[in-house]
C-alpha cells in the first residue's frame, strides 16, 4: 500500500472536521492524461471551419503548437495560452502546484516569459469543502509567485469534477519564437526532464506509490521549464516544444510532422524517473498511454524486442514534463549549460533529426 507521507492530504481542515473524498476518486482521469486521444482530436479539428488569419498572428493550430504568439510590434509579440484539468494527486496544494506549473509551460516553451495568468476553477462544491477549494488556489497562487506572475483574475463554476488549471500570457521577442516545426536535418534533440509521470500517477491512483516516488513525481511536475527563454537567445536552437499529455512519442511526432523531417531516438539515453519501470511492469499504466498508440503507432518503428511495459513508457502521458529542444550540434553543450544553469541535471540529449523516409516519422532505437 501506498506510504502514508506519499497521501498526505493538506487540507487545511480543522481536528475533527469528517475527511473529504480523496481528489482523485473524483475524476475520470488526471493531469494531462485528461487529454483528449489524438486521434480523435485530430479527427475533431480537421473538420473544424477555418477563420481568415491575420498577419500578425505568428503562431496558430496548424502544427499543433504550445502556444497562440501574436505580433504587437517589431520588439514584441504576445504569447497566449491556456491549460487545465483534473486531480493528478489527492492533496490539494500539490495539484494546485501542478496545473499551473503545467500551464506556465507552453509560455516558456515558445521561448516567452509569463508576464501575467488567469485562474481557470471548476469544482462540485457541494463535495468538497471550501478549505480544499482554498488550498488548491493557493498551490497555484505559489507557482505563479515563483514565475514573477500575478493572477490577476480568471473564471469559476460548480461542476461534477474538480478542475483547475490557467490562463497565461507572456512576451516574446517576434525573432526568437520558437516553434515545433522549425527543426532542421542534422540537429540533435535533447530533453530537459525525466518520463514516467502518468506511470507515477497510475500507481498513486491504485494507493501503490510509496513516498519517495510520490516526492519524486511532485518535484518533477512543479519544476518550472524556465530555461525556455534563454533557450530561444542561442541561434543554434531550431525548435522547441515540450512533453505533456500524449507523451514523449506524440511531441517528438508533432515536431516531425510540422518540420517535415523524421526523428530517431536512443531509448535507452532517455532519463526516466526513479522505479517507473519497476511500476509499469507491474501494469500501472495509464488509459491514455494506449490511447496515444492507437492515436500515432503507425508512424513510430520500434526495435525488435522492444517490451509493451517500455511502448507504454514510451507514450505515457506526462504532467508538466520537460521541454524537447532540437538543435544544431554545435549548440548542445551550450544548450546543456543552460539546462544545468536552471537546475535540470538529468537533461541529456536523446536522439537526432534526420530526412523523411515515407509514413516513418518517429524511429525508436536500442543502440
Amino acid at each position: 500500500m501506498m506510504d502514508a507521507a506519499a497521501g498526505s492530504t493538506g487540507t487545511g481542515l480543522k481536528q475533527g472536521d469528517s475527511a473529504p473524498p480523496r481528489l482523485t476518486s473524483l475524476s475520470h482521469g488526471g493531469g494531462c492524461g485528461c487529454k483528449i486521444a489524438p486521434g480523435l482530436l485530430s479527427e475533431i479539428l480537421r473538420t473544424t471551419a477555418r477563420m481568415p488569419v491575420p498577419p500578425e498572428l505568428l503562431v496558430g493550430i496548424e502544427t499543433a503548437d504550445d502556444a497562440a504568439v501574436y505580433q504587437l510590434n517589431d520588439e514584441q509579440a504576445l504569447v497566449a495560452t491556456t491549460d487545465f484539468f483534473m486531480p493528478i494527486v489527492d492533496d490539494p496544494y500539490d495539484f494546485g502546484r501542478i496545473a499551473a506549473t503545467n500551464a506556465i509551460s507552453d509560455v516558456y516553451a515558445m521561448g516567452g516569459r509569463p508576464i501575467f495568468a488567469l485562474a481557470l476553477v471548476g469544482m462540485p462544491v457541494n463535495v468538497l469543502p471550501v478549505q480544499v477549494i482554498r488550498r488548491i488556489l493557493e498551490g497555484g497562487e505559489a507557482v505563479c509567485e515563483s514565475a514573477g506572475i500575478p493572477i490577476a483574475g480568471g473564471h469559476s463554476i460548480d461542476s461534477v469534477e474538480p478542475i483547475y488549471g490557467l490562463v497565461v500570457l507572456g512576451l516574446v521577442h517576434p525573432a526568437r519564437i520558437k516553434r515545433n516545426r522549425d527543426a532542421k536535418v542534422g540537429d540533435r534533440v535533447l530533453l530537459g526532464k525525466p518520463i514516467g509521470v502518468g506511470i507515477y500517477s497510475a500507481a498513486l491512483k491504485k494507493e501503490r506509490l510509496d513516498a519517495a516516488g510520490y516526492a519524486n513525481m511532485v518535484a518533477n511536475t512543479t519544476r518550472l521549464n524556465t530555461p525556455g527563454p534563454d533557450l530561444a537567445t542561442i541561434d543554434g536552437v531550431h525548435a522547441l516544444s515540450d512533453v505533456t499529455g500524449f507523451g514523449l512519442a506524440g511531441h517528438l511526432l508533432e515536431i516531425a510532422r510540422g518540420s517535415g523531417c523524421r526523428i530517431r531516438i536512443d531509448w535507452k539515453r532517455v532519463p526516466v524517473l526513479p522505479g517507473v519501470r519497476e511500476l509499469a511492469a507491474a501494469g500501472f499504466v495509464t488509459g491514455a498511454s494506449g490511447r496515444n498508440w492507437a492515436g500515432y503507432g503507425a508512424q513510430v518503428r520500434l526495435p525488435g524486442g522492444f517490451s509493451q511495459t517500455e511502448q507504454g513508457l514510451l507514450t505515457d502521458p506526462q504532467t508538466s514534463g520537460g521541454l524537447l529542444v532540437t538543435c544544431a550540434p554545435a549548440a548542445v553543450e551550450r544548450v546543456l549549460a543552460v539546462f544545468r544553469r536552471h537546475g535540470f541535471d538529468t537533461a541529456s540529449e536523446i536522439g537526432e533529426v534526420l530526412a523523411p523516409e515515407g509514413q516513418i516519422q518517429l524511429e525508436v532505437a536500442l543502440s
